[in-house]
């Protein structure tokens, strides 16, 4: 029974995680798009910076309140720092796809950048994060076995 309950808490924290970064992504999207519709129109790489800051400081939220409430082991301050590090490479991962798409390869059409930016690379900066946030960002603190009972008992409710 301890592997069904363990798998509980898996599919639980991913399905939050995913909400989350549902929320998170579409502002990104949406943000992106409006800039680079308006005020960033030459400028893809600076429209992507702003929409992603605007889309972390969301995810940030959900994520500490939300998907890891349970196993947050760290000071604020650790933990936003951490958070905010672990989206800066998120931020490379995305920016590096649109990079390469943009300027080494030439796809420079709006659609192609969305598709770079906004599908690979968000895709695959979230695969980092859920690993960095799960492991490295909301740990729980170091021999606190109650957490994870207390952790059990609300996720079976």
């Amino acid at each position: 029974m301890d592997g069904i309950s363990t798998a509980r808490k898996v599919f639980r924290r991913l399905g939050s995680f995913s909400l989350v970064g549902t929320v998170a992504f579409l502002v990104d999207i949406g943000l992106f798009n409006l800039l680079v519709a308006t005020v960033l129109d030459n400028n893809p790489i600076s429209a992507k910076i702003v929409s992603v800051i605007v889309a972390t400081t969301i995810s940030w939220l959900g994520s500490r309140y939300l998907t890891f409430r349970r196993t947050r082991g760290r000071s604020v301050r650790s933990e936003t720092i951490l958070f905010a590090l672990t989206n800066l490479v998120g931020l490379g991962i995305a920016t590096g796809c649109l990079f390469v798409s943009h300027y080494v390869l030439g796809f420079t059409s709006q659609f192609a950048d969305n598709i770079s930016g906004n599908i690979i690379g968000v895709l695959l900066g979230n695969v980092f994060r859920y690993f960095a946030y799960r492991y490295i960002v909301f740990t729980e603190p170091k021999g606190s076995a109650g957490s994870s009972e207390r952790e059990d008992a609300e996720l079976s409710r």
